[in-house]
């Protein structure tokens, strides 16, 4: 019905059954699909032609999803969805920290799956976006937030962030004096009724430290104890790794 192109998910896994399943959920919300039965086969389809979105099974033979994920990572910020077999905290915040934007764990609904898949794609498209200037511009100190752009810059230097990372930054960053929950955090990324623990948020918020960090804004997030985040004055003051949630 619409002109618009159908966006392409690349479904990797090792296990036939359950990339039929995924592709089925997937296509009947009118989503592409392609598919990767292995780590090595998953990065020659990136490479051959770009998926909008990747959902990455964790524990393959050859070439794990954490070795993908960091390669893929390496190469740019292509929204990234992990599986993950068993419900194990490690993997869940490795991923996390490699730069995945979300996880699910087996066995999952694959209505979920959609959901999640659905939920970045609409961060990445920039829609549901919170209130900014009338330019679009988002600027607190040296930080500046282009929600239209999708982009992020420190003192005039681009800092590339993930979909999720991106999208917790404008959050803070649109409210500069408001102290957000990791729950209220959380409904912002996907609304409410989302099962993702507060181990997830502090991670993401750890990437957007480490990368600001190295761009000399190291007053990037506030952590308000007992309470959650907000952001920083976003000035190039402090000492690298001050303030880092536990």
């Amino acid at each position: 019905m619409s002109a618009m192109q159908p966006r392409t998910i690349l479904v990797v896994d090792d296990d036939p059954h359950i990339r039929q399943l995924l592709v089925f959920a997937l296509a009947k919300v009118g989503l592409e699909t392609r598919e990767a039965a292995d780590g090595e086969a998953a990065l020659a389809a990136v490479a051959e032609r770009a998926p909008d979105l990747v959902v990455l099974d964790i524990n393959m033979p050859r070439l794990d999803g954490l070795e993908v994920c960091r390669r893929l990572r390496a190469q740019g910020d292509l929204p990234i969805l992990f599986l993950s077999s068993r419900d194990d905290e490690i993997d869940r915040v490795l991923g996390i920290e490699l730069g995945a934007d979300d996880y699910v764990v087996k066995p999952f609904s694959p209505r979920e799956v959609v959901a999640r898949v659905q939920a970045i794609l609409r961060r990445a498209g920039g829609k549901g976006a919170e209130a900014a200037p009338a330019d679009g511009l988002i600027a607190r100190g040296k930080l500046s937030l282009d929600p239209e752009a999708w982009s992020a810059a420190w003192a005039g230097g681009e800092v590339s962030l993930t979909v999720t990372e991106f999208t917790i930054l404008r959050t803070l960053a649109t409210t500069p004096t408001k102290v957000f929950s990791r729950d209220a955090i959380i409904d912002r990324l996907r609304g409410p009724g989302f099962a993702v623990t507060d181990r997830t948020i502090d991670s993401h918020v750890r990437n957007l430290r480490a990368k600001f960090a190295a761009a000399g804004g190291h007053d990037l997030i506030e952590t308000r104890a007992g309470i959650g985040y907000r952001l920083g004055a976003c000035q190039g003051q402090g000492l690298p790794g001050t303030g880092v949630a536990g």
